[in-house]
C-alpha cells in the first residue's frame, strides 16, 4: 500500500520536466534501495546506482566520480528524458550537501537533464544537510516501517505475527527460527543503527546513555515517562535536555520516539512528559526474553504489544503528512492517542485486553476539546486488524 504509493510518487516526480532532487529518507531495512531500483526499471532511462555504505573510505571526491558516470551516460544517450543517478546512504559522506549543491547547479547552468535521487537511513541527518545547503532544490519522500497491510499482502502474515515480529520485510524468512530472528534484529538493525547511523553521524557525548535510553524506551513503549523519571531509571548524571536530544536522534533514525501530550497549546506540549513509542514492534520483542507463543499467552505483555503496534502505526502513517500524534492525560483521566490535522481532532482509546487501571478520559476530553470523532479500537469497537489496515489520515477524513 504505502510502498507502491511511494514508488508511483517517485516515478511521477522524476518524469516531470522541472528538476528537483528527490530524497528517500527512512530507517534501515524498510525498502529504500528496492524502491529506487523499481523506479529505475519503470523509467526506462539510463541509470547509475552507487552506495556509500560499501566498505572503504568515502569522501566528496566519490560523489563527484559517481556524478560523472551519470553525466557520461547522459551524454551517450539521445533520449530526451535524460539519465538518472541514485546515491545510497548519502549521509555517510562528510559535507555531502555542499558537493551535491555545486554539481547540481553546474548541471542546471548547462541545462543537463540529469535526474538525481538520494537515499539515506538517517532522516534527521539527511534533513540537516538539505536545509543547510540545498534549500529550494529538493523534495523529501519519507519511507517508513512496513504496515500490517503491506506485510499481510507481501508475505501473508496474520495480525498476531505482525504484532510480535513487526514490519521488517528482510527478517521475514528468519521468523521461523526465533533465536536467529532476534539476533538479526539486535545485531544487523539495532546495533548497526546505533553505532553507524547515530554515534558516527551526530555528536553524542554519552553513547552508553543513548543505548540505555533506547532499551528503556523499548521496555516502556506505550507508557508515559517524565524525563526526570528517565534520569532516575537510567541512573545517570545526564540532564533532561540531553535525554530529550537523544530521544530526537533515536526518532530521526526510525527507532524510538516520544509522543507529546496534547494540551491545545504548543508551548505546553513541548514541555510535557513524552509517551515512549517504538516505531517497529520488532525492536521491542527481539530484546524480550519471551517467545511468540509465550507472548500470546501473557495477557499483560500481549496487551502492551497491541497498544505499541497501534501507536507505531499511527506515527509511521502520519509521517510526511500534516497530521500530528499526541496522547492526553489530566490527573486520573487519559486518552491513548489524539490525532490533529488543522482544526480537526480525533481521540482514540485502545482496548488491548491487558489488565490496567481504567482511565475514563474520553468524556472529559470531549467536553474540553470537542473532537471530530472518538474511536474505540479493540473490544467492541473497531477491530485492531481493521484499524491497522488504514492510515491515520483515514480517521480524520
Amino acid at each position: 500500500m504505502f510502498q507502491r504509493l511511494i514508488c508511483r510518487t517517485l516515478v511521477s516526480r522524476l518524469k516531470e520536466p522541472r528538476r528537483f532532487l528527490q530524497v528517500l529518507a527512512g530507517p534501515r531495512q524498510v525498502g529504500k534501495t528496492t524502491l529506487a531500483r523499481q523506479a529505475m526499471e519503470s523509467l526506462g532511462m539510463p541509470a547509475h546506482y552507487a552506495s556509500a555504505d560499501e566498505p572503504g573510505l568515502r569522501d566528496r571526491a566519490w560523489v563527484e566520480q559517481q556524478w560523472e558516470v551519470a553525466r557520461l551516460q547522459l551524454k551517450e544517450t539521445r533520449k530526451s528524458s535524460g539519465a538518472l543517478l541514485v546515491l545510497d546512504e548519502i549521509q555517510k559522506i562528510p559535507h555531502w550537501s555542499d558537493v551535491v549543491k555545486r554539481l547540481w547547479e553546474e548541471d542546471s547552468r548547462k541545462k543537463l537533464a540529469l535526474k538525481v535521487v538520494l537515499l539515506g537511513s538517517s532522516p534527521w541527518l539527511i534533513q540537516r544537510g538539505l536545509t543547510e545547503s540545498l534549500a529550494g532544490r529538493f523534495e523529501v519522500i519519507p519511507v517508513t516501517h512496513w504496515s500490517y497491510a503491506e506485510m499481510h499482502e507481501a508475505f501473508g502474515w496474520g495480525l498476531e505475527q505482525f504484532i510480535f515480529f513487526g514490519g521488517y520485510p528482510g527478517a521475514v524468512e528468519l521468523a521461523g527460527d526465533e533465536t536467529r530472528w532476534a539476533h538479526y534484529i539486535a545485531d544487523s538493525l539495532i546495533e548497526t543503527t546505533l553505532s553507524r547511523d547515530i554515534l558516527l553521524m551526530a555528536r553524542v557525548d554519552k553513547p552508553a546513555l543513548l543505548r540505555r535510553l533506547f532499551h528503556l524506551g523499548c521496555d516502556y513503549s506505550g507508557q508515559i515517562l517524565s524525563y526526570q523519571k528517565m534520569v532516575g531509571q537510567l541512573q545517570d548524571v545526564g540532564n533532561t535536555t540531553t535525554l530529550a536530544h537523544y530521544l530526537e536522534l533515536l526518532a530521526g533514525a526510525g527507532m524510538l520516539t516520544g509522543i507529546p501530550k496534547f494540551a491545545g497549546q504548543r508551548v505546553r506540549q513541548r514541555g510535557s512528559s513524552p509517551k515512549l513509542q517504538v516505531l517497529n514492534n520488532a525492536l521491542m520483542t527481539a530484546q524480550a526474553a519471551v517467545s511468540f507463543r509465550e507472548a500470546q499467552k501473557d495477557r499483560n505483555f500481549w496487551g502492551r504489544l497491541v497498544e505499541s503496534a497501534v501507536g507505531a502505526h499511527l506515527v509511521n502513517s502520519a509521517m510526511g503528512t500534516k497530521i500530528e500524534i499526541f496522547y492526553w492525560r489530566e490527573r486520573s483521566m487519559e486518552v491513548d492517542f489524539v490525532l490533529r490535522s488543522g482544526k480537526s481532532i480525533v481521540a482514540i482509546e485502545v482496548k488491548s485486553g491487558r489488565s490496567r487501571v481504567e482511565l475514563p478520559g474520553m468524556e472529559a476530553f470531549k467536553k474540553t476539546f470537542h473532537p471530530k470523532r472518538t474511536l474505540l479500537v479493540g473490544g467492541q469497537g473497531i477491530s485492531v486488524e481493521e484499524f491497522l489496515g488504514k492510515p491515520a489520515a483515514h480517521w480524520l477524513s
